[in-house]
């Protein structure tokens, strides 16, 4: 298949890493680009946070990630305009003043849009043991 990435899961692997990378570094110009206007995340408290809630809470510091990347495999489903991508997050942060660390699954889905994929949906489950 193909795409502005080649076409292949392995350049949605990266992408999806870029975007982690861009959110622990509090980069709001490239988590802008990243993230599509109509973005939507579903925390692991089950509220729903918009694009502009969710980047303006990094911005502000009210979120601070310092650990956000994968703990496991990533996998890819890759689709024509559409790409799903899940795996095992360790994240270690300050949320909303407080410090918290774990393991999340993580679910993401991408969109190709304009030549360019973005991060249109998330979702995150924190992982108990």
């Amino acid at each position: 298949m193909s795409d502005a990435f080649g076409g292949d899961a392995t350049a949605i692997e990266r992408l999806e890493r870029e975007r982690l990378l861009a959110l622990a570094a509090a980069d709001i110009a490239t988590c802008e680009r990243m993230h599509a206007d109509d973005y939507e995340l579903i925390p692991p408290g089950g509220g729903r946070l918009s694009q502009a809630d969710y980047l303006g809470m990094i911005a502000s510091g009210e979120i601070r990630y310092s650990v956000f990347e994968p703990a496991d495999e990533v996998r890819v489903r890759l689709y024509e305009r559409t790409a799903i991508v899940r795996y095992q997050a360790r994240i270690v942060g300050e949320f909303s003043g407080a410090m918290d660390e774990g393991l999340f699954w993580h679910t993401d889905s991408y969109e190709l849009r304009e030549g360019r994929w973005q991060a249109v949906w998330s979702q995150a489950t924190r992982i108990r043991s």
